[in-house]
């Protein structure tokens, strides 16, 4: 087994509980990292400006991948890498989103744009990413701008469905992928969670053989497929487990902090 390097961990539903608190084991075991030399970082669906909270408790000090990875900002959230949607698959974005009836949602770099500030999961992304959405009307003048488009619905299986009919619609123009069962994020094409971890690599020299990731969603499969070892959480649906090299317990149960223990104890006999 090739010793760990480098930890990547999602957030939502990973590093965090159900109700966005970072518990003290969770947070025990990244120092507990860092004392046995290995680097760590975060990857996740959120926009930039819901990651700051996560830096100084975590002690971040690598490269952090926002919107699925198709950004890639320092610790204080300067870019050092900005992917757009292309305004065209933007535009068609949007159209599938309202054929379907589900909330709208745009991501530029620091600010979050939504239609109907009274949607079913409004108060749940302001309390994630402790941030308010500018209410607009027409999302037109911000197309050119979007490093994420949502669809949020608190039907699973139209979500399902939604994410089948946008893939079809942008082809190769975008990235459509549910990062929850609520949630459906449209982002660049051609960026994902897999192609952070190989920047990441790239930037610290390393073999992506050399790191683990931690993940409980479809989005985090692209960077199981890229790294040596990949750790799924507990509250991952089967098909999520099934592509991980290991499980762990839940994000209720400490299951991060149980993942680093097994990174731990691989590395004492690799």
């Amino acid at each position: 087994m090739t010793r760990i390097l480098l930890v990547v961990s999602d957030v939502d539903g990973t590093l965090l509980t159900k109700d966005k608190t970072l518990t003290d084991a969770a947070r025990d075991a990244v120092h507990r990292l860092r004392d046995a030399g290995i680097g760590f970082t975060i990857t996740s669906s959120r926009p930039t400006i819901g990651m700051r909270f996560l830096v100084e408790p975590l002690g971040i000090t690598l490269p952090i991948g926002p919107f699925n990875g198709s950004a890639i900002v320092d610790p204080q959230m300067n870019p050092i890498e900005q992917h757009l949607i292309p305004a065209a698959a933007a535009q068609r974005c949007i159209e599938v989103l309202n054929d379907f009836g589900v909330d709208v949602w745009l991501f530029t770099h620091d600010t979050w744009f939504a239609a109907n500030p009274d949607g079913a999961y409004v108060p749940n992304e302001q309390r994630a990413i402790r941030a308010d959405p500018s209410v607009i009307s027409d999302f037109t003048p911000y197309l050119s701008h979007a490093c994420k488009i949502v669809g949020a619905s608190p039907d699973p299986a139209l979500l399902i469905r939604c994410e089948d009919a946008m893939r079809q619609a942008l082809g190769t123009r975008a990235t459509a992928v549910r990062s929850q069962t609520y949630y459906l994020d449209v982002t660049p094409p051609g960026c994902d969670k897999g192609t952070f971890v190989e920047t990441i690599a790239r930037y610290l020299e390393i073999p992506t053989t050399a790191i683990a990731t931690i993940g409980d969603m479809q989005n985090d499969l692209a960077m199981f497929r890229a790294s040596g070892l990949s750790i799924a959480m507990g509250n991952a649906t089967d098909d999520v487990k099934s592509h991980a090299t290991h499980v762990t317990r839940s994000n209720e149960q400490d299951g991060f902090a149980r993942a680093v223990e097994m990174i731990l104890a691989g590395n004492e006999t690799a």
